[in-house]
């Protein structure tokens, strides 16, 4: 799928009232786990919905298999294009292996009856998504994690070259999240499907895209490696506020305090990281300068890690946790 010179938006009686996207070219290709980030209002799911010819573009083209969508029959983009939705199926009742067996709708005729090589398609997506174990349960009896995975099984049943899925892991805890993201980069690399997600998970998508499209209101969507888009400081641009900031050396977000009180900091490794972190969580400013108030983190042969805080060039006693320094700190 390509999307050429596009601007989507909303519409209000068949008129165009609101742009979220200018002049973006933008391209899906087969085996790239492709992820879309953007603020809340920057237009991810209208462009998912716009890329799938659900919703018309305000200018530009998008194609698909080289053909504009527009021109492309509901029975033919059933066998290029399959979409997951935000949306909770409305088929509680069935069983898990009946909604994957839903996939195969497109190839059963008149009849709905399912061949053999419906119920091959069906197995194996089941097999893909590690469903075996849940085939006979219904939708109701699953958590939000085993649900979600059920519904990539049906889209990939579809057996398209295209995914699409639209915030799938809105309602997963962190375990769910990061195995989901996982086992989609993992079928587009193996099965060499072009797989399209919206997501707010960055930490996660940092870790596992191919490519990132990002999205900043009423402006060209910008796509690249996610390495790539870090370096140029595409991130700062995108997710930038008042409290917060991106922070290009760690891949996170940091928390902005006003008027901390400002620290020195000397160590190494693991321990030097999680002090710090703990340091900037309670306010405090990291110097690179010798501040009034100076840490120094020190290890022993053994492994043991130990805090002593100096106050005017005066040192306390060690401290044998981080939790143990802050109090003295403050």
């Amino acid at each position: 799928m390509s999307a050429e010179s596009l601007h989507i938006g909303f519409y209000h009686q068949k008129k165009p009232v609101k742009l979220l996207a200018s002049e973006s070219n933008l391209h899906l290709h087969s085996g790239n786990f492709t992820c879309l980030l953007g603020p809340n209002g920057s237009g991810k799911s209208t462009l998912i919905r716009t890329l799938a010819g659900l919703q018309k573009s305000i200018e530009g083209q998008v194609l698909l298999q080289q053909q504009p969508i527009e021109n492309i029959s509901l029975k033919k983009k059933a066998f290029l294009l399959s979409m997951v939705l935000t949306e909770q199926p409305a088929t509680a009742n069935l069983s898990v292996q009946d909604l994957v067996a839903m996939g195969r709708y497109p190839y059963t005729g008149l009849m709905g009856r399912l061949s053999k090589e419906d119920m091959k398609k069906t197995e194996a997506a089941i097999l893909h998504t590690q469903l075996e174990y849940l085939r006979n349960k219904k939708i109701w009896q699953l958590s939000d994690g085993e649900r979600q995975k059920a519904m990539v099984a049906r889209a990939l049943a579809q057996d398209t070259p295209l995914i699409m899925l639209d915030e799938p892991t809105a309602h997963l805890d962190l375990n769910n999240r990061v195995e989901l993201m996982y086992l989609l980069k993992d079928l587009s690399h193996r099965l060499n499907k072009a797989v399209l997600l919206s997501t707010h998970d960055l930490d996660i998508a940092l870790q596992c895209a191919d490519v990132f499209w990002l999205m900043q209101p009423c402006e060209k969507i910008l796509s690249g490696t996610p390495e790539d888009l870090v370096l140029q400081g595409e991130f700062e641009k995108t997710f930038r506020g008042n409290r917060y900031k991106f922070e290009k050396s760690t891949g996170t977000f940091k928390v902005l305090e006003e008027g901390g009180k400002k620290v020195s900091l000397e160590g190494e490794g693991i321990a030097y990281f999680w002090t710090k972190h703990a340091l900037e969580r309670n306010g405090f400013l990291i110097s690179d300068a010798r501040e009034k108030y100076h840490i120094c983190i020190k290890s022993n042969h053994l492994g043991n890690t130990a805090w002593k805080l100096e106050t005017d060039h005066r040192e306390t006693a060690e401290k044998p946790s981080i939790e143990a320094l802050l109090r003295d700190l403050k």
